[in-house]
């Protein structure tokens, strides 16, 4: 056996196995339920699948056709990795538009969807051991996203009898030295809470003191409902904008998730590193998908207020439904397209012969039981509670909670 030509020892053997990065990350409950729910389906189950996190609906036509037109023309080659000149423009008049706030291209990233726009921030502002303060409950992945850069999650907890939203003095308490920046998700998934422009002063108070990065998620911001007003916290406390990672997309509000194409405006040098970042990994998403989403921000935007109205048909009626279930608490959602119920009053009882002691047993007994695909509250830092989606139509919106409310009455 030959020698290393590094340290002069007899030659080593390689090692194999998984980073501790990858062992560490904890499987999306959402994917893991849909694709239950997806494997029974396959064998002809018929399931009512209340897990879905995307627009039901199609693709507005205007959108779909400028995609196909783009491929047409031939946009099927790299961009900038930054994205288009053209697309972070329509982002900036955008952003001024509707939004109030004042960005030019260069503070802006297109990336493949949202999720990858958070996953590029925090893998340009953490170092390991930074700690990224989550309002709670949270999207699955912000935990996920903090951990693969290094970072440490730190949870602050907002209750259902708060409207699901966490005061000021709370944030003020999770913030140490060692804290990068803190997460607003607002709507928000899972609970569809909306903070209001006071609400958002009052938490901007704090963090203007705490000298902290703020990253604020907006992927659902036209998905509002009640005459309830989405305000950016950039808008909201505007000496926080220097300092704000505004996050958003089109894949909610203009059904476009299969597209991948998200955006984030930012300061300029945290923006160019994070380019930097996507360079070497994705380089940039479809040249035609980044054709079609402008033709989603600067074309017809009737398709929106036809699905707010609907999707708050559907939030009116699973509201209703869910209340009437004995043991089931369901506060109405101001935002984004799920409800968030509480369904702790059932734990101790038996579904199926199965004692129920977490939203993981209730959603895992009611798939094996009802044929209803629900996520468990766990996953999104509330296990007293799940999440049902109302991107569906109102048909199986019904039939699935006949379901639910039929099992339900059978627990003993």
């Amino acid at each position: 056996m030959g020698q290393c030509c590094r340290c002069g020892a007899t030659k080593h053997r390689g090692r194999i196995g998984l980073s501790a990065r990858a062992t560490m990350i904890e499987e999306s409950s959402t994917l893991a339920v849909s694709a239950r729910a997806a494997a029974m389906k396959k064998q002809g189950i018929d399931v009512i699948g209340f897990g879905a996190g995307e627009p039901d609906f199609d693709t507005p036509e205007n959108i779909k056709e400028s995609g196909i037109d783009a491929i047409r023309r031939g946009f099927t080659k790299y961009t900038a990795a930054a994205g288009l000149l053209e697309l972070r423009q329509a982002i900036a008049d955008k952003l001024a538009r509707e939004n109030g706030l004042d960005y030019s291209p260069s503070e802006i990233l297109v990336s493949c969807g949202a999720k990858h726009c958070l996953h590029n921030i925090f893998q340009a502002i953490c170092d390991p051991g930074d700690e990224v303060v989550i309002l709670s409950p949270y999207w699955v992945s912000y935990t996920e996203s903090v951990k693969l850069a290094g970072g440490v999650p730190v949870l602050v907890e907002a209750s259902m009898e708060n409207d699901f939203k966490v005061r000021p003095e709370q944030i003020a308490d999770a913030i140490t030295s060692r804290t990068k920046a803190v997460v607003i998700n607002s709507p928000c998934n899972p609970t569809g809470a909306v903070y209001s422009r006071d609400e958002l002063k009052a938490i901007g108070e704090v963090l203007l003191d705490a000298g902290v990065y703020v990253v604020s998620d907006e992927v659902y911001e036209r998905l509002v409902y009640d005459d309830t007003e989405f305000v950016s916290i950039a808008k909201a406390v505007p000496d926080l904008k220097d300092r704000t990672f505004v996050v958003n997309g089109v894949s909610k509000t203009y059904a476009m998730t299969g597209w991948r194409i998200g955006y984030v405006a930012g300061p300029p040098v945290e923006i160019k590193a994070m380019a930097s970042i996507q360079s070497h990994t994705v380089s940039a998403p479809a040249h035609f998908a980044q054709i079609a989403a402008i033709e989603a921000l600067t074309g017809d935007q009737s398709s929106v207020g036809v699905m707010v109205r609907e999707f708050a048909r559907r939030r009116d009626y699973m509201v209703e439904r869910l209340n009437a279930i004995e043991g089931i608490e369901c506060p109405l959602p101001k935002g984004a397209f799920y409800v968030f119920p509480k369904v702790s009053g059932l734990y101790g009882r038996s579904l199926g012969g199965v004692v129920i002691r977490n939203s993981i047993d209730f959603c895992a007994q009611l798939l094996e039981v009802a044929k209803v695909a629900l996520v468990p509250g766990v996953g999104f830092g509330a296990d007293e509670h799940v999440r049902l989606s109302y991107a569906m139509s109102i048909e199986a919106i019904e039939v699935g909670l006949d379901r639910i409310e039929k099992a339900v009455s059978e627990m003993v």
